[in-house]
């Protein structure tokens, strides 16, 4: 029991944290101000979630983190994602797992403090959560690249590092106002001969999901207060029957995509076997991709014609279901995974 509440307390000041930094309820005219301007966050605001080390906060005390647990991560996950965030930390926090695996102190230092931003360039295809075959290969849906101080290129043999400086680098926009980055490997300064990818990359899709929790929830909230405040025929238009059972699916979706993220970070914190591990982190983040995106679009709907305007900050939600619903790996993707990592009594 002293165990659970001292996890329940760790949760609750992680949310705390948040709030002071990235509230659910917070003006949303710094996310609009961001949008579509280089390079779509904030760097003061990235160092402030380095001095409040997030972004060491899965990282044990030994090598400069906090220490801390996936419910922990994904508990401020999931408020970044209802205030729609833009810094990287999920990204940085991949890189910095990398950076202390391979023993490179100056950098993860630097990057954990905030002072600077690496992201790690991993994906070579859409539908995939591999390393490339070799390290030549181009890095494709790299997020915010164009903020970033250096790259981490991981691939099958080892792990490279990038500075930023003259790397041939592409940018997309993206629905949101962030960016994707295509890059292209120069020759670059070998970290480690040795990189366990797999791992941390479920880790950061767990983290994905969490953030989608909180654009889902956040979304429905503000959906909410609209059907309470909306008038039609001389009534709120929340007292239709009708909008009210869309509502309460929308609600249902949300509950179980908390439930599956839930379990899958007590799993990973009770050190489960690699396949349950798998299977949970599957089914989070594929059940969290989907909801998102069922919410956000359902909620534009429930909000008529004005949620269909830019103006409308309940646009800002679908937006960013959209790009971080693909980020580590697709719905499909992962409902793939699950189905080969099950345990057969669940088949």
């Amino acid at each position: 029991m002293s165990a659970m509440l001292e996890q329940d307390d760790s949760l609750r000041m992680i949310r705390d944290s948040a709030a002071g930094l990235a509230p659910r309820q917070g003006d949303r005219r710094r996310i609009r101000a961001l949008r579509f301007q280089a390079p779509g966050f904030d760097r003061q605001v990235w160092r402030q979630m380095g001095e409040l080390g997030w972004i060491g906060l899965r990282l044990p005390e030994e090598k400069g983190g906090s220490g801390l647990g996936m419910a922990e991560f994904c508990a401020l996950a999931e408020e970044l994602g209802a205030a729609l965030a833009p810094e990287p930390l999920i990204q940085g926090a991949l890189s910095a797992a990398l950076l202390a695996e391979a023993g490179a102190e100056a950098e993860l230092e630097a990057l954990l403090a905030g002072e600077s931003v690496v992201l790690t360039a991993w994906q070579e295809a859409p539908a995939t959560l591999d390393a490339p075959g070799t390290p030549e290969a181009p890095r494709r849906f790299i997020p915010m690249a164009g903020g970033a101080d250096a790259f981490l290129l991981p691939w099958q043999g080892g792990l490279r590092w990038q500075e930023s400086s003259g790397a041939d680098l592409t940018l997309e926009p993206t629905q949101d106002g962030g960016t994707f980055g295509t890059l292209r490997p120069a020759p670059t300064r070998l970290l480690s001969e040795q990189v366990a990818l797999t791992e941390k990359l479920e880790e950061a899709a767990l983290a994905s999901a969490a953030y989608l929790l909180g654009v889902m929830e956040q979304a429905f909230a503000l959906t909410l207060d609209y059907l309470r405040t909306r008038q039609q025929f001389g009534k709120p238009i929340g007292s239709f029957q009708a909008l009210q059972h869309r509502a309460a699916d929308l609600k249902i979706q949300i509950a179980l995509s908390r439930a599956s993220i839930e379990a899958a970070a007590s799993l990973c914190d009770r050190g489960a076997a690699p396949r349950l591990r798998t299977a949970a982190i599957a089914r989070a983040k594929a059940r969290a991709g989907d909801a998102a995106l069922l919410v956000t679009r359902q909620a534009i709907q429930l909000h008529g014609g004005i949620g269909y305007t830019d103006e409308a900050d309940i646009g800002l939600y679908l937006r960013k279901a959209m790009v971080v619903a693909n980020q580590f790996g697709p719905a499909a993707l992962h409902r793939r995974r699950f189905a080969e990592a099950q345990p057969e009594d669940e088949a």
